[in-house]
């Protein structure tokens, strides 16, 4: 499991990247109300907004990690967001990718340097 400095993780398990939220993210987003979820498809570029995510704090943007298809979206979010509040490193994950380049994983943050960014 990789980082970006966005505060969301990233899995590589070839040919996909997994994408979600970070606990800490999930903690500073309070109670999540909504998630609009990209489609099965979409290409996205790296830095594009991804998704949308609604707590009673903010709205708040997901930013895509690399440039790759959208090959799943977990609609269980759709109708339950507070899965990322209650397991955002498991079962809220929101969307897997087949990224343009894999090697963009090893560009993201690893533990300890995601460590140092929020105790910041």
């Amino acid at each position: 499991m990789k980082y970006t400095k966005d505060h969301e993780w990233v899995v590589y398990d070839a040919p996909e990247f997994t994408i979600g939220i970070t606990e800490y993210a999930a903690e500073q987003l309070g109670d999540v109300t909504y998630v609009e979820l990209p489609q099965e498809g979409d290409w996205l570029e790296a830095g594009d907004e991804a998704v949308v995510i609604e707590s009673v704090k903010a709205a708040s943007e997901i930013l895509s990690p690399a440039s790759g298809e959208v090959v799943e979206v977990n609609q269980e979010l759709a109708d339950n967001p507070a899965l990322l509040n209650e397991d955002p490193q498991e079962s809220g994950w929101i969307f897997r990718m087949v990224p343009e380049d894999p090697s963009d994983f090893g560009d993201l943050l690893d533990e300890d340097a995601y460590a140092m960014l929020t105790s910041q």
